[in-house]
């Protein structure tokens, strides 16, 4: 089926069948958004990582229902108003996860940055020489500093 068929397929569902779909499309979002959000908060990283997927698929799922919907607002608003209501509700729930989500997202990142920054620079100064040079104090080689570490910034 082309991509053209598949919208088409949207928008010629029945009002209150294409907003539900794209209803639960949203729940689903909001629910994984969530989790990932809790796991985050309790530092786990990996677990959090794992629900990436789901959250990537599940958001296209509703990226696709709510363009089916504002292309069939008019239609939508006469045939399944109430229903047109509580997706307006729940997309207004999914801005504040969102929202959330990325401020515990940006949290996270920043954290982990700064963990990465402080072990790189223990291991520098653990690398030094203990010498001292010709004018009685501790010289460091630069050659035997530590030349840094690899990270990886997929979070």
């Amino acid at each position: 089926m082309t991509a053209a068929a598949r919208l088409a397929a949207l928008d010629n569902l029945p009002a209150n069948e294409l907003c539900q779909m794209a209803e639960s499309a949203l729940a689903a979002l909001v629910n994984v958004m969530n989790q990932e959000t809790t796991l985050l908060r309790a530092g786990h990283l990996r677990q959090a990582s794992v629900l990436t997927p789901d959250k990537a698929r599940l958001a296209q799922d509703y990226v696709s229902f709510a363009r089916s919907v504002q292309r069939q607002t008019e239609r939508l608003k006469r045939e399944a108003p109430q229903a047109i209501d509580r997706l307006r509700h729940g997309h207004e729930a999914l801005a504040t996860q969102m929202a959330e989500n990325l401020r515990v997202l940006a949290t996270a990142r920043t954290v982990t940055e700064d963990i990465l920054t402080d072990v790189a620079r223990m291991v520098g100064q653990q690398d030094k020489a203990k010498a001292y040079g010709r004018a009685g104090t501790i010289t460091a080689d630069p050659a035997n500093s530590a030349r840094g570490i690899a990270v990886n910034r997929a979070l």
